[in-house]
């Protein structure tokens, strides 16, 4: 999406080139932005100052009232500063209003840093996401605060550069979030932290002048220049230079001699003495960690490093954590990278996940902790010879009792990926009580780890509460996260109770009580303790320079004595929440209940990631916070939990803006981290709204769609020149709102299961390897029997005994509309006509995608039967079940009809939402066919989606994203490719593509090479 980087432009022609392009493509829904009469005279002023969005309305503001942390508050409004004059301009005009200030990046922040009650937000993710430029020689880029990090290191990766600091968040974290936070990652062992590698920055103060903070001599000419002025930035050199000249032997014995240590200012690196012997400050160093109380970062130059050739890892197992954490000083002395620790209730949580038990596989049993030590080419030459030596010393000499190795890509990818798993299957966790951030983040020295974490486990055992233990052991950083119930005031008060020992306890082993996540309203409370009087003093003092009124993002980093920042308010949750649990059609028991699972949204923000998996189609093509499965969860908590009005779920605006912009994909079933299925929440909703309000003729248009193609197949083909006519697709888009460009499905005289009765199957009963149902869905039945057709050629090759009874609709189209009573008593009756199949042990297979995920998915919490598991274990994608059975190995293909065709394969959402889109892939490659999988997302034609006059411009924007993806490979390869897609709706979508014939099933494939 962002590759707007033009490394030898001029600064502002890539910018300005940047926003064009950018506002060209995305795709801008019709939303609502009234404001509340209370707030109307700061919207209007902002409106009038500010060329970017300004929104006041109560949308937004549950939108924008949350982050990745337990705390809630919403704001007064949202300004989408579309560059850096609109940022001056909101910041006076809110400070003029006496409105608070919110820089805001993903709003991925752990401690609630992009929380704050009556605040102006500033978004700068939207338009001030640029790349400005990237001088390889000197290793330095200069970007916008709202550029997403990996989107920065994509356009790095050419120059064999990154930005060192890499959060687990990366994939949608921005860079300014990251300056703000003082973020760093699993690398810090290496690398160190943010503050390392921002060299300079332009910032606005709160007055909402401009200044640029760089490395300045002191008492040269430059720095007389700058005090002698009568100015804002005068007094804070003054007062910055005077702070820690006074402080000195404060901040010599006070701040901790930490790899990590992100609490507080960072007096004691804003002033220092370079290689030249000259005392040199830089005021970038103050802003990073500041977050935003001090200034809005709208540009920032950063320092970059070389990317390794090669890594390897080594996962040493022991049966006592403790003894895991004893080990972490001898393990940084074999030049590791990166030293991680995971628990055995990380390891617990993944077996028991099927998103990712593979991963924890490896894992030898009794592993009560692992350390993994990651080691790079760029700091030892042998890396065979540092995962050995690390064996030896840990395993053979040491307390651990067994190691893996992983030295190829594909297995370190694994590994690393169980180690990321562990903050997502904690949070998953069943129940209210969580295990909670709030003290996940101190850091103390890694020869005291062990010891700090026995002092850990005493305050849990006092506060009756357990903990999992997972992260950065290397720099002595462990994300303890104590489980607590934060509805319950007990427990409240326990998280206090709790924080207050832990900060007692990070003091006494002269830690920082945030090693990498920062202050925010989780730990400001504590600062006082941490730093001493005369410091907390000189931080007032330092706020105070800056932002005299105290209206950047007040209650972060430190508080007036008036206004005390304590980490029990604002919570998202609390003694006084409850909900309005809605009696529910669908079985939400597995989740707990409905509104369980929606308040498994933790706010992390993945749904805002564009670089790989599915979700969220809509927010790709938008980039709007409202269309994220985080915006739609946290709209859906606030109006069970009444913070909006109840009613609003049945408005025409929820209706309209949140659910029906969700498409169903179930990409959020498989990539959010704590599994929020809004395709579920969403069928019920719509379900619920359309028991109060009936449904539209459109919906039940689509609902039926299988009986409108039984009737366009019998007068085919009639029905296929009908809409030819002049004047029909415009009458149809006016009458039914089906878009009039969008090309429509023909219907063949023949279904498929009238080809079959006639044919008959042609593997004797007696001598079949084994028997199916081949399901006659919709398209393939009415529409395309010639994917039917290729099913049963090469099922029969392989000795498979075919049956293709005539059956009845999945309910898919009818539960994507949300009418579920209809979808069930379709499943009801589908069900009856396979029983008998089933019951002699046969297998239902399906060609279309989003009929093998109804029956394999939806059927278990649509209605009771205990078939239900029968079906669903016995029904497979096609390609599924030739890949499960192997079956390929048992055809002979032709190497002439493979050798030469290059297969370019996009799966379906349903299928990766399930862990199945692999095995078509697998199939065509043993066939002798060269495959290229695209990690593509939703293709954006979702069933009937794509079709209504309403969201026809919004499909084609999401589809798009795919034809960028497929034409980077026609140009790449420079060679014909064909395009396969098993899902129905991607081959209309991409069919419709300018240039592109519509694709054909993979099973199709595979029987063109079939030797005759």
């Amino acid at each position: 999406m962002r590759d707007d980087v033009l490394p030898h432009m001029a600064a502002e022609d890539s910018v300005e080139a940047t926003v064009e392009k950018r506002d060209r493509q995305r795709h801008q829904p019709r939303l609502e932005t009234e404001q509340d009469e209370t707030s109307g005279t700061l919207a209007a002023a902002l409106r009038a100052a500010c060329d970017g969005d300004v929104r006041f309305d109560e949308y937004t503001r549950v939108l924008y009232a949350t982050d990745g942390s337990i705390y809630s508050a919403q704001p007064a409004g949202v300004v989408f500063p579309r560059d850096v004059d609109d940022v001056r301009a909101a910041v006076r005009v809110a400070v003029d209003h006496g409105a608070p200030v919110l820089p805001r990046g993903a709003g991925t922040s752990l401690a609630g840093q992009t929380v704050g009650p009556g605040c102006v937000v500033l978004d700068l993710s939207r338009h001030m996401d640029g790349i400005k430029t990237v001088d390889p020689d000197e290793r330095t880029t200069v970007v916008q605060p709202g550029v997403v990090q990996d989107d920065l290191d994509d356009a790095l990766e050419p120059y064999g550069l990154r930005f060192a600091p890499d959060p687990a968040s990366s994939n949608r974290a921005t860079i300014g979030g990251g300056i703000g936070n003082n973020s760093t990652g699993a690398h810090s062992v290496r690398y160190g932290i943010t503050d390392a590698y921002v060299e300079e920055c332009e910032v606005v103060l709160a007055d909402g002048s401009l200044i640029h903070t760089r490395d300045i001599v002191l008492d040269s000419p430059e720095w007389d220049r700058i005090v002698s002025k009568d100015d804002r930035e005068a007094a804070i050199y003054r007062t910055v230079r005077a702070l820690v000249e006074d402080n000195a032997d404060e901040i010599e014995s006070r701040y901790p001699d930490l790899k990590r240590s992100v609490s507080g200012y960072n007096l004691q690196k804003v002033i220092r003495e370079d290689d030249e012997g000259n005392r040199v400050i830089n005021l970038s160093k103050l802003l990073v960690g500041a977050e935003g109380t001090l200034g809005v970062v709208v540009e920032a130059t950063l320092s970059l490093v070389t990317r390794p050739d090669e890594t390897a890892l080594a996962v040493c197992c022991y049966d006592d954590l403790l003894e895991a954490l004893a080990a972490v000083p001898e393990a940084l002395a074999r030049e590791a990278s990166a030293v991680e620790l995971m628990d055995d209730e990380v390891f617990r949580l993944a077996a028991d996940s099927a998103e990712y038990a593979e991963y924890a596989e490896p894992i030898p049993e009794g592993t009560e902790a692992a350390l993994m030590l990651e080691f790079d080419s760029e700091v030892v030459d042998d890396l065979s010879a540092a995962v050995d030596r690390a064996t030896t010393h840990l395993v053979d000499e040491g307390a651990g009792f067994e190691s893996l190795e992983a030295f190829s890509p594909a297995k370190q990818d694994r590994l690393w990926k169980l180690r990321k798993a562990a903050i997502p299957l904690l949070m998953s966790m069943d129940g209210d009580p969580k295990p909670y951030p709030f003290v996940e983040d101190a850091s103390v020295p890694p020869e005291e780890l062990a010891e700090y974490v026995a002092g850990f486990q005493e305050i849990l055992e006092r506060h009756d509460t357990t903990a999992a233990y997972f992260a950065h052991a290397g720099v002595g950083t462990l994300h303890i996260r104590p489980v607590l119930n934060l509805k319950d005031g007990d427990d409240i008060e326990t998280m206090r109770a709790i924080a207050d020992d832990v900060t007692d306890l990070v003091a006494e082993h002269n830690g920082s009580f945030s090693g990498e996540h920062g202050d925010g309203l989780a730990r400001t409370e504590f600062n006082p303790k941490l730093y001493g009087p005369q410091l907390w003093d000189a931080f007032k003092q330092l706020k105070s320079a800056f932002d005299p009124d105290w209206r950047l993002n007040p209650g972060k980093v430190v508080y007036r004595d008036d206004e005390p920042t304590d980490i029990r308010d604002n919570l998202r949750y609390g003694p006084d929440y409850a909900t309005l649990e809605p009696r529910t059609t669908l079985d939400f028991d597995d989740e707990g209940s409905f509104s369980q699972l929606v308040e498994l949204c933790n706010g992390c923000g993945t749904c805002r990631q564009t670089g790989s998996d599915v979700m969220c189609p809509t927010y790709r093509a938008t980039e709007e916070e409202i269309a994220t499965t985080r915006g739609r969860a946290n709209l859906l908590r606030a109006a069970i939990s009444g913070e909006i009005d109840p009613e609003e779920l049945y408005g025409e605006r929820f209706q309209s803006e949140v659910l029906d912009l969700c498409i169903g994909c179930k990409g959020c079933q498989s990539d959010c981290p704590t599994g929020v299925d809004l395709a579920k929440l969403k069928a019920e909703v719509k379900h619920q709204y359309h028991d109060r309000e009936g449904t539209s003729f459109r919906e039940r248009l689509f609902a039926n769609v299988d009986r409108l193609a039984a009737l366009g197949s019998t007068v085919a083909p009639l029905a296929n020149h009908a809409t030819d006519l002049p004047g029909a697709r415009t009458a149809l888009e006016k009458t039914v709102g089906i878009a009039a460009e969008r090309t429509l499905p023909t219907f063949q005289r023949e279904t498929l299961v009238d080809w079959y009765g006639e044919r008959g199957p042609q593997i004797d009963a007696e001598t079949a390897t084994a028997g199916v149902v081949l399901y006659p869905d919709t398209d393939t039945n009415y529409s395309n029997p010639a994917v039917g057709k290729a099913a049963v050629d090469v099922l029969e090759a392989a000795n498979v005994r075919v049956a293709i009874p005539e059956v009845g609709p999945t309910g898919r189209a009818a539960y994507s509309q949300g009418l579920l009573e209809a979808a069930a008593d379709q499943g009801r009756a589908l069900l009856d006509d396979l029983a008998p199949y089933l019951e002699r042990g046969w297998s239902v297979l399906f060609v279309e995608p989003s009929d093998a995920s109804m029956v394999v998915d939806e059927y278990r919490s649509l209605f009771d039967d205990e078939r239900v598991e029968t079906l669903a274990a016995n029904s497979f994608g096609v390609c599924e079940y030739i890949d499960d059975r192997r079956l390929d190995e048992e055809l002979s293909f032709d190497d002439t009809a493979t050798a030469d065709t290059a297969l370019t394969f996009h799966g379906h959402c349903h299928q990766k939402a399930r862990g199945a889109d692999h095995h078509a892939v697998g199939v065509l490659r043993r066939a002798g066919y060269a495959v290229d999988p695209v990690d593509s997302g939703c293709c954006g034609m979702a069933g009937s989606f794509g079709y209504e006059a309403d969201h026809y411009d919004l499909s084609r924007a999401i589809g798009s994203i795919l034809r960028d993806q497929l034409e980077e490979r026609r140009h790449a390869d420079r060679t014909e490719t064909t395009v396969v897609a098993p899902g129905t709706s991607c081959r209309t979508q991409i069919g419709d593509f300018e240039g592109y014939d519509r694709p054909t099933h993979p099973v199709e494939v595979l029987a063109r090479a079939l030797e005759p």
